[in-house]
């Protein structure tokens, strides 16, 4: 087989990566929510500025644009303080538990000694909380108690964007440290209005009138691999915006429908899913032997598509012509995306759709987002989890 050259992060995921920067988000926090070293993200940083972060021959920038760029940034950085201090009056009434809860959920970018001063609680304290400290609500009457928890529900609704209904809400309050029972938790939701965003129906957009060839489904409809690594699924959606359509291809692994590869682009072609699956292999580096599942839209089916598999030793399956349900985790996953992110919003540039599609895969969905398939855990944390199992197996035999 020929040997695979050294891959690179897509020119999708740096351009991303800088441009969370360049709004206003401190270099250490966006390598902690890309789990970057933040080496390599000042050096793409550095290269953005000179023109030369996705080739050598791209424009130089002027000394004025430079200076323009860093104004807009702190522009940014100061719009999205003023923004996150707003949001702040329902939890000043709260307690301390809900306070830290709240500063954890919006420290990316900001001082913790500041958040911490305006919200009236101690460095201290707040560390002690995030080593595993409990709730105190001795002495609280159930009213108050009824307070803080309403008062985290909104916060985690806002942080979040409304994306959870109550049962993930549950989850996410005691992953936060704050013992909520769903009965409790629902009616408060009920009760003040706060509600998940509402699915819809979803669209077949597969286009398989080509005469490329196809190949058999040998996924079968068996969505549960037994390990990572073993089957990675695919597939393309359309994004409307006023400068018109965008592109996303995404390639899940199944096993913890974590989204290891990703693109976005104004043209639906082969290039689209290659750059995907590129950025899954380069990222997880599979043994061959992997099966890759998509429709059979003529992306997948094309030669440049099947020889980049072949390279990388995957083994293509393709779903049933007509047969949406054949890759139903795939398409769930972008029902989940547009009523968590799209749907209800107004996106005036693509650019503002490539970074909302950015901050829902790499920052909330793999790291942060509570699956209901692994357990209400997150897709990254699903396999760490998995491991440690094994392990404690492994001493027990």
């Amino acid at each position: 087989m020929q040997k695979i050259p050294k891959q690179e992060y897509t020119a999708e995921f740096k351009e991303q990566a800088v441009k969370r920067i360049k709004d206003g988000k401190s270099v250490s926090a966006v390598a902690k929510e890309m789990g970057l070293v933040e080496q390599t993200l000042r050096n793409w940083v550095k290269a953005f500025d000179v023109g030369t972060l996705n080739g050598a021959g791209a424009a130089k920038v002027t000394p004025e644009a430079m200076d323009l760029s860093r104004l807009r940034a702190e522009n940014a950085r100061l719009k999205r303080e003023v923004d996150i201090l707003k949001k702040r009056d329902g939890v000043l009434r709260a307690g301390c538990a809900v306070k830290y809860a709240w500063i954890a959920a919006h420290r990316d970018g900001l001082a913790l000694n500041e958040l911490c001063a305006v919200l009236d609680v101690s460095v201290g304290g707040y560390r002690a909380w995030q080593g595993g400290g409990i709730p105190d609500r001795q002495g609280l009457t159930d009213a108050q108690v009824l307070a803080q928890v309403l008062a985290l529900i909104r916060s985690i609704h806002a942080e979040l964007k409304g994306a959870y209904g109550s049962p993930r809400m549950v989850h996410e309050l005691r992953a936060r440290g704050f013992s909520a029972s769903k009965t409790r938790v629902e009616r408060l939701m009920r009760e003040h209005g706060i509600r998940g965003r509402h699915k819809r129906r979803y669209k077949a957009t597969t286009d398989s009138k080509h005469g490329l060839p196809v190949v058999e489904n040998l996924l079968a409809r068996d969505f549960s691999p037994s390990g990572p690594n073993q089957v990675w699924s695919a597939d393309i959606t359309y994004l409307w915006t006023d400068e018109g359509w965008l592109y996303l291809a995404i390639v899940p692994d199944l096993f913890n429908r974590e989204v290891v590869g990703w693109s976005l682009k104004p043209r639906m072609t082969a290039e689209l899913v290659t750059d995907a699956l590129t950025m899954g292999w380069f990222r997880r580096k599979p043994a061959p032997g992997l099966i890759h599942h998509s429709d059979r839209g003529s992306q997948y089916a094309s030669h440049a598509f099947q020889a980049t598999l072949a390279q990388y030793g995957m083994v293509c399956s393709m779903s049933r012509k007509g047969n949406c349900r054949d890759n139903a985790p795939t398409e769930s996953w972008f029902n989940s995306f547009k009523n968590e992110r799209v749907f209800g919003e107004r996106f005036a540039t693509r650019d503002a759709m490539k970074a909302t599609a950015f901050e829902y895969i790499e920052v909330f969905y793999n790291r942060k987002r509570l699956h209901s398939t692994l357990g209400y855990t997150s897709p990254m944390q699903f396999p760490k989890d998995w491991i440690d199992t094994r392990e404690e197996e492994k001493q027990v035999a």
